[in-house]
């Protein structure tokens, strides 16, 4: 079966300035979502914000992000699908899908095996 990763990002000031109980809403649309994927779902994590990533350059090592961006790598989903529809059908009940400042980006995972 194909698998796709979902890719989840948004304002990290927006995700920091969230309260208790929007967090808890937050939460249970995603497990709403792992609810609904079952065991499709082949693995994801919610990511530490951006600041505290390292980048690995061809010029050396450096601290922070890749990019200068609003809009930062949250973390991501890992799940089997039979079809970018049923993908689609799944990630329409991610939160950030919802969110005017986060977005969530579906790309194909090729198969070297």
């Amino acid at each position: 079966m194909p698998k796709y990763t979902l890719l989840i990002y948004g304002d990290s000031a927006q995700w920091e300035a969230m309260t208790d109980e929007q967090w808890r809403a937050h939460d249970a649309a995603h497990a709403e979502f792992r609810a609904a994927a079952g065991d499709r779902v082949l693995g994801g994590q919610q990511l530490e914000p951006s600041p505290t990533a390292t980048t690995l350059r061809s010029t050396g090592t450096l601290d922070g992000p890749f990019l200068e961006t609003k809009e930062a790598l949250g973390g991501f989903y890992m799940i089997e699908a039979t079809d970018l529809d049923e993908v689609l059908g799944l990630a329409k009940l991610l939160p950030e899908v919802r969110a005017a400042h986060s977005g969530v980006e579906i790309r194909p995972v090729i198969d070297h095996e």
